[in-house]
């Protein structure tokens, strides 16, 4: 019984100093800094991200020009191939 006693007090002193030394004006200021590292982090993710999406946006318009380009020289070849015979018909 005085032994769970011991352990009890034990760790209530001990949770009690690590509230004391988590919430330090020492602690606050790692907290801080790791925050703002995290925001840089976030703010350069962004960034990237946005590159990336005008990347594909620019990727996707010369793609569609690309296919467009194809269409007409298909339809071109379509209405040179014909024969006068198939324009009689």
């Amino acid at each position: 019984m005085l032994k769970h006693l011991a352990l009890f007090v034990g760790g209530t002193l001990f949770g009690t100093a690590g509230i004391k030394i988590l919430s330090s004006r020492d602690a606050k200021k790692v907290y801080t800094h790791c925050t703002a590292a995290a925001l840089r982090a976030k703010d350069a993710v962004m960034d990237q991200a946005t590159i990336l999406q005008e990347n594909c946006s620019d990727i996707y318009a010369e793609a569609k020009l690309i296919n467009e380009e194809r269409a007409k020289q298909d339809a071109d070849a379509e209405f040179a191939d014909a024969t006068p015979a198939d324009a009689e018909a």
